[in-house]
């Protein structure tokens, strides 16, 4: 046997094809060959970017006596969890259902089935207090395969079933019938995220802290949507300073690369004054969105909009500079680790010390800038100037001091070229690189940077000709080239959100009769008994070993993780389509995922994020605006006002005068004023305005609702 992972298209699966362990990717052959030589599989899953799989990748799969281990006992499969979130998804609930807490690099040692029955995360090289090494493990797995194999299958089978009960009553029933969503559901996930800030530090709960985007989302729609005065007033203005509160603690802390802008994974510490380096595109995709739709929504005294557009701005900046790739379309992730100073060390592109501070910025006409940042940014001085830290103030920078970053930025990123940059991902994952592109089309209004809907279109036209064939949707691609598994649940409606934004902010109609594509595929191929499921229904997920694994259930994860739900996306994007287009079919199938709202949020609001961001549309529209004209600027000004309402029920389509039926039928029979110039038409709840020619009657329209 061999290691056949060279030319993989996932970074984290290339990046071990040089062990002298014999890897195989996830698939049905790995399996087999364990059958046919009658070892168990032992599973190890990660992703690029994780610092403690790079830990054991280097302990022990770079170690000869263990791969002659492994090589001899098990088949060893190879697994990007940003690949295959669908065997991540059942490995990791089979790890947590045994006891275990979970987290990568997950190790799993399964029959040749690939039902699990031993499960794990980092095993050192040697034993730990409460921990075995990773040698103590594999001999005790074979000792049991070897001597008690009646009772692995008995657990196993017991596992397999559990998992598949758990996986089979997520499935959401789209057969309608579903209640509709009650703004006093959405109240009260306001009032228990409140009870779940840290009232210090800012952000939700306990260290590790990540970035609760699409909460933020929910916050900043209820916050828009809520009249004031009155009850739903006051607790809007909650919503809002509680958005801003958390807004404020990340983009002033280390998450945030005040030189480069983006923001790391998570924080190690309650107050965000430690990151955990990576920086993963889902991640920035997200959070760039929610700090475009903050401006739009002008801010609070917590979280000024000018400080947030800085932000954004560098963070659109970050993504297209560090991300983008050269045929379209953006990497999934820079590494955690970096070399510093010969070795590999977390963060050690994004650290700097007092003295380097200094060094790199002298300042003019005896002006120390390099001191004043060291002194901004906390950095100790005497004998520990070479102690090295992120830069981050921890409080809101003065007007002095952003000037004083501002001009620094150019030289201190200069200088940090010259460090060897954190290794890159540069796969594309379909689902991500669509909330990228919704991201970009909505920062280039809010921003007024309308260059930014030249990376929005790339990437959107990378996913189109690559990832799509006009009837199947491919999750991943490398170097221009589609491979490995369809896309999922959260790939297609991911695309069509990005998809449907894109063509708000352009009017360009491929865009939206390509996110109607990919609905239709959805709602014909992932629908099966009336049941919603993460995969396509009619394969179930595509390899034997994931089937088996859960006892051949399907499965829907219908909560949030890193990134929203697939069926929380589908819920926006078929509500979007509905508007556009007066389709009651998707407006009852977004009503019948919506009808799962009140299960999912009674395990935590921040299971249910973007959920209930949905929620807040669905009760706050359909507001349609339909900006009809000649291109110009009296149609760029029409368009520009409609981008800037912060309505989260808001659709907006733009187009030359359709005297007839339209491809977006909300466009249809809509003509221009007698003049020739462009008129907005304005609609909600089934019935519309007069059109308006002007962006101040426009606003007026748009804030009456209609």
């Amino acid at each position: 046997m061999t290691n056949r992972l060279v030319g993989q298209a996932s970074a984290y699966l290339r990046q071990h094809a040089d062990n002298p362990v014999d890897w195989q990717p996830y698939g049905d052959d790995a399996f087999a060959e364990a059958a046919r030589r009658d070892v168990p599989v032992f599973v190890s899953i990660g992703y690029a970017a994780c610092h403690w799989c790079h830990v054991m990748a280097h302990e022990s799969f770079e170690d000869a006596g263990t791969a002659r281990e492994l090589n001899a006992r098990f088949v060893s499969v190879k697994v990007d969890r940003e690949e295959r979130p669908d065997v991540d998804s059942v490995y990791m609930a089979a790890c947590q259902s045994l006891g275990e807490q979970g987290g990568w690099p997950l190790s799993i040692f399964a029959l040749p089935d690939g039902r699990a029955f031993y499960v794990g995360t980092y095993f050192p090289p040697r034993p730990q207090p409460g921990r075995p090494s990773f040698r103590q493990v594999l001999d005790a797995v074979w000792d049991a395969w070897t001597e008690r194999r009646e009772g692995i299958e008995r657990q196993a089978a017991a596992l397999a079933e559990r998992l598949g009960g758990v996986f089979s009553s997520q499935l959401l029933d789209l057969g309608g019938g579903a209640a509709p969503v009650e703004a006093k559901l959405l109240t009260e996930a306001v009032s228990a995220l409140v009870r779940k800030e840290d009232p210090e530090h800012g952000g939700f709960g306990r260290a590790p802290k990540f970035p609760p985007s699409p909460v933020l989302e929910f916050l900043i729609r209820y916050a828009a949507a809520a009249p004031a005065g009155g009850q739903e007033g006051d607790t809007a203005a909650v919503a809002r300073g509680l958005a801003g509160r958390t807004l404020a603690a990340m983009c002033r802390s280390a998450l945030f690369d005040v030189l480069g802008g983006g923001f790391a994974r998570y924080s190690v510490t309650g107050d965000w004054s430690l990151p955990h380096y990576e920086k993963m595109l889902y991640d920035n995709a997200q959070l760039l969105r929610v700090l475009a739709h903050w401006v739009r929504l002008d801010g609070s005294a917590e979280f000024p909009a000018d400080e947030a557009r800085a932000a954004a701005s560098l963070t659109a900046d970050w993504m297209i500079r560090e991300l983008g790739l050269p045929e379209g379309g953006f990497a999934s992730s820079l590494d955690a680790d970096s070399e510093r100073e010969g070795r590999s060390v977390e963060g050690g592109y994004y650290v700097w010390t007092r003295a380097e501070l200094e060094a790199a910025v002298p300042g003019a006409e005896g002006a120390d800038d390099g001191a004043r940042l060291a002194s901004l940014f906390g950095l100790p001085g005497a004998q520990h100037a070479e102690a090295a830290a992120p830069l981050h103030a921890g409080r809101r920078i003065e007007a002095a001091e952003r000037e004083l970053v501002d001009r620094s930025r150019g030289a201190l990123l200069a200088e940090r070229a010259h460090r060897t940059p954190p290794g890159r991902d540069d796969k594309a994952v379909a689902g991500w690189n669509g909330l990228a592109v919704a991201a970009m089309a909505d920062a280039a209004w809010a921003l007024d940077r309308p260059e930014l809907l030249d990376a929005a279109r790339a990437a959107a036209e990378l996913l189109r000709a690559v990832h799509w064939d006009g009837e199947r949707l491919v999750r991943v691609s490398h170097a221009g080239r589609g491979a490995g598994i369809e896309g999922l649940l959260a790939d297609y409606a991911g695309c069509a959100e990005g998809a449907f934004a894109l063509y708000a902010a352009t009017g360009e109609e491929r865009w939206y009769s390509w996110a109607e594509e990919l609905l239709a595929v959805v709602t014909e191929r992932f629908v099966a008994d009336g049941l919603l499921s993460d995969g396509p229904a009619a394969e179930g997920l595509t390899t034997a070993g994931v089937r088996a694994a859960m006892a051949g259930a399907r499965a829907l994860d219908p909560y949030d993780a890193e990134a929203p739900s697939g069926a929380s996306l589908l819920a926006g994007a078929l509500l979007a389509h509905a508007a556009y287009s007066g389709s009651a079919e998707h407006r009852e199938l977004a009503a019948s995922i919506l009808g799962g709202l009140p299960r999912l949020a009674a395990h935590g609001p921040r299971a249910a994020g973007w959920l209930l961001a949905v929620a807040q549309a669905s009760l706050a529209g359909p507001l349609e605006v339909a900006i009809v004209g000649t291109p110009g600027e009296r149609r760029r000004r029409l368009l520009a006002e409609a981008l800037a309402s912060a309505s989260p029920g808001l659709v907006v389509a733009v187009s030359a005068p359709v005297a007839g039926e339209a491809r977006v039928p909300l466009l249809a029979f809509r003509g221009a004023a007698d003049d020739g110039g462009a008129l907005a038409y304005v609609c909600r709840d089934f019935a519309c305005r007069l059109p308006v020619g002007t962006p101040e009657e426009l606003r007026t329209q748009l804030a009456a609702g209609g």
